[in-house]
């Protein structure tokens, strides 16, 4: 069974070398220009097998020799020990050979670092195509087949296959991005040592210049960007709590749709909030309208700045706050409080000895959760900043700007790499020391205790005006679609959702002449895509962590959960610098969106799915394979149909990712594929707000059509239970046995 499965990749290796085009083609795959003649006669379409032989690239031909190696294993080696290895030498072999003319070699010969102390080439290559990913993977998988054959992954290849390909496509698209940011900041200029461009970069004045506290014009961006994390973390989890408390803890008659307020801005484009703010408090906005014409005080810019983008990231991130402290609230132990009380303590001393001590892993894990995604904002900044920026939107400048510094956002980039991994370990370091262990295994059925009055009454005062201006600020956004011109025309038209959407019958049917059309059909397209690779990548990684053992398991979890950590606007500028030339050369394609939206999200999947399988009792697992099913089989019939809310939550989770996204992609969005996020972002800078408005208000409609296409498509899980029926009790009270 083994030997066949080693044959058909060593096949498809074959086949693929043979008849595939080896280099990306313009055109595309689809195109078939490259059939023939191209196959062979033409060079950049020809397949490797043509490029050895025909066009002067025999570095290509140590791939093939190291799949027919692996195919005459069989003959070679008669022992399974022998062949094991020989198809770990040659699979690996074959890989190394493949990274090492990949990176060696570029389009004018042998890269720099290697020019000046080997030969010339007569002939370069570009990035790899079909043919060469086609052969990469299948030498990968020879490889793993070896490995799990000399004993490795408990002998399983599909568990070996899977934890090789998975580690190879974090360290290719997480690992290698990201490493590319720390070379490229090392990179000399002229007349400067590595170390004194290092130093002039890392530490200049704009990024941690003190000017604001000497009287100076402002402070630099490090600081302004760990200023407002810090603010908008403390006021985030203030709120959460004070969200959850009311919520969980007082009689307060509207619970549900608090919790649906709070969670409102998840599924929300990020520029809703934006929007919204700028219509209510810009210069243009109903306050400083109603100000000047009762009160007669001028219209201010005083939502532009610091004070704009800290308010902003409250209203955005207090839900994520509020969805960390609603489970830790609700999980404190009411029988502790109730042994407080039976011992005379006060209703302040039980709350604030008792309840609040055990609601602080919940509060440092909401207070770094928001640190992070406060730093990593991009849509915020870009819309309310004004002239204080952060080093998400100096990044963006650096690369689109009149600077056109890849090395200095590079260095930016590094910086808030920085942070972000430092809140990260923090977070990790705080909360997996201590123990806050509040429910056993023997139940709780205590009832929670009542809160103090004035903690109620804080909560409230907190709370409810905070959900009031919620309400505005979302009714504003969406209204700002239906008028001519805000703050001066509020008369009712739709000619900004004609503009943006409108569709004309033409000689063929339907023309899509609304100018937002393209930017809306390639972002469905493209989340559409993403969203199921993302799950199929996050649920078989959760299997491999919680159903496998094997070394190097924690590097292993520790790499897909990196890219949770990464800052959106990180990724973006590190793809850019790694993929925009060979061997992977595919920025301005679909193809980087795509990869972006899944090892930027999949770490969702992971962990949705390590959740619910833990709650799987491993006998399931080992009754199939006791039965002879083989691991793939058992994952397909036996875990996948238990795990349908986990799949359906990484859906849906990486589909509103994927079309709310803004700083991993401003910097990867081409002229043929542009987003409808960089799309709004572009409108709001051109002053378009009406547009951008009907633009944000239709993608809440799409993301919420998507959550109910997914939820019916994937299906609820069945688990065979039986519906209570009551017991029929005869005249003699004599129960009746069910037969």
């Amino acid at each position: 069974m083994k030997s066949r499965v080693v044959f058909c990749w060593v096949a498809a290796g074959v086949l693929g070398f043979l008849t595939l085009p080896w280099y990306a083609l313009q055109d595309g795959l689809l195109s078939l220009h490259w059939v023939s003649p191209g196959l062979y006669s033409n060079d950049e379409m020809a397949s490797g097998f043509a490029q050895c032989l025909l066009h002067g690239r025999p570095w290509l031909g140590g791939c093939l020799a190291a799949l027919l190696f692996c195919s005459l294993t069989p003959l070679l080696f008669r022992s399974r020990d022998g062949r094991a290895h020989a198809i770990i030498i040659g699979g690996g072999l074959g890989v190394a050979i493949w990274l090492a003319q990949a990176f060696a070699i570029g389009p004018t010969g042998w890269t720099p670092a290697l020019q000046d102390t080997l030969s010339p080439l007569t002939r370069g290559q570009y990035g790899v195509g079909i043919g060469g990913i086609v052969v990469g993977v299948c030498l990968l998988m020879l490889f793993s087949i070896g490995l799990a054959q000399r004993g490795y992954f408990k002998g399983d290849a599909f568990v070996a296959g899977s934890v090789v390909g998975v580690a190879t496509l974090v360290l290719l698209f997480t690992f290698f991005p990201v490493g590319n940011i720390l070379i490229t900041a090392l990179q000399p200029s002229e007349g400067m040592t590595v170390s004194q461009l290092l130093a002039r970069r890392l530490f200049s004045a704009k990024i941690w210049g003190l000017g604001c506290l000497t009287g100076g014009t402002g402070c630099g961006v490090a600081w302004n960007t760990l200023t407002l994390a810090f603010c908008t973390a403390i006021g985030a989890t203030a709120l959460g709590l004070a969200f959850a408390l009311v919520v969980t803890r007082t009689g307060f008659a509207y619970k549900r749709f608090l919790r649906v307020l709070t969670i409102l801005p998840i599924i929300t484009p990020p520029f809703v909030i934006g929007l919204g703010l700028i219509l209510i408090f810009g210069r243009s906005g109903l306050l400083n309208q109603l100000l000047e014409w009762t009160l007669g005080i001028p219209p201010s810019r005083w939502i532009y700045g610091f004070k704009g983008v800290l308010l902003a990231q409250i209203f955005a991130f207090t839900p994520i706050a509020f969805l960390v402290l609603i489970g830790v609230v609700e999980g404190v132990a009411p029988s502790m409080e109730e042994a407080a009380q039976t011992l005379r303590a006060s209703r302040w001393r039980t709350f604030a000895d008792i309840s609040l001590p055990l609601m602080l892993p919940g509060m440092a894990n909401a207070f770094l959760v928001t640190f992070a995604e406060s730093i990593t904002d991009f849509g915020n900044p870009i819309l309310l900043g004004g002239n204080f920026g952060v080093l998400s939107t100096e990044i963006y400048f650096s690369v689109v700007g009149a600077q056109l510094d890849q090395g200095r956002a590079a260095t930016l980039a590094f910086i808030l790499l920085a942070f972000a991994l430092g809140a990260f370990f923090i977070q990790r370091r705080i909360l997996g020391k201590k123990v806050y262990t509040a429910l056993s295994g023997k139940g709780d059925s205590g009832l929670p205790a009542q809160l103090p009055n004035g903690v109620r009454k804080l909560a409230y005062c907190l709370a409810l005006p905070w959900a009031v201006l919620t309400i505005l600020v979302y009714l504003t956004a969406l209204c700002g679609g239906f008028v001519e011109t805000w703050g001066r025309d509020f008369s009712f038209t739709l000619r900004h959702y004609a503009k943006a959407f409108s569709v004309d019958f033409g000689v063929g049917g339907l023309v899509w002449t609304g100018a937002a059309w393209n930017s809306f059909w390639t972002t469905v397209e493209l989340a559409s895509l993403a969203s199921p690779l993302t799950a199929a990548i996050g649920i078989i990684t959760a299997y491999l962590l919680t159903r496998q053992r094997f070394v190097g398991r924690s590097l292993f979890e520790f790499g897909t959960m990196l890219s949770y950590a990464v800052p959106g606007t990180v990724i973006g500028i590190s793809y850019i610098l790694a993929f925009n030339v060979p061997p992977f050369d595919i920025t301005g394609t679909a193809l980087i969106l795509v990869l972006c939206f899944v090892f930027r999200n999949m770490s969702v999947g992971v962990r949705a799915g390590m959740a619910a399988m833990s709650q799987l009792d491993k006998s399931l697992d080992e009754a199939s394979i006791t039965l002879g099913a083989s691991s793939f089989r058992t994952l397909r019939s036996i875990v996948l149909p238990l795990l349908k809310p986990a799949v359906i939550g990484t859906l849906v989770y990486s589909f509103v990712r994927a079309v709310t996204t803004v700083s991993a992609i401003i910097f990867l969005v081409s002229a043929d594929h542009e987003m409808a996020t960089v799309y709004i972002i572009n409108r709001v800078l051109q002053g378009d707000y009406g547009v951008a408005i009907a633009y944000c208000s239709v993608l809440i409609v799409l993301m919420l059509l998507a959550i109910g296409l997914i939820n019916l498509l994937v299906g609820e899980r069945r688990l065979g239970r039986r519906k209570t029926v009551p017991m029929m009790v005869p005249a003699n009270n004599m129960a009746v046995t069910p037969t």
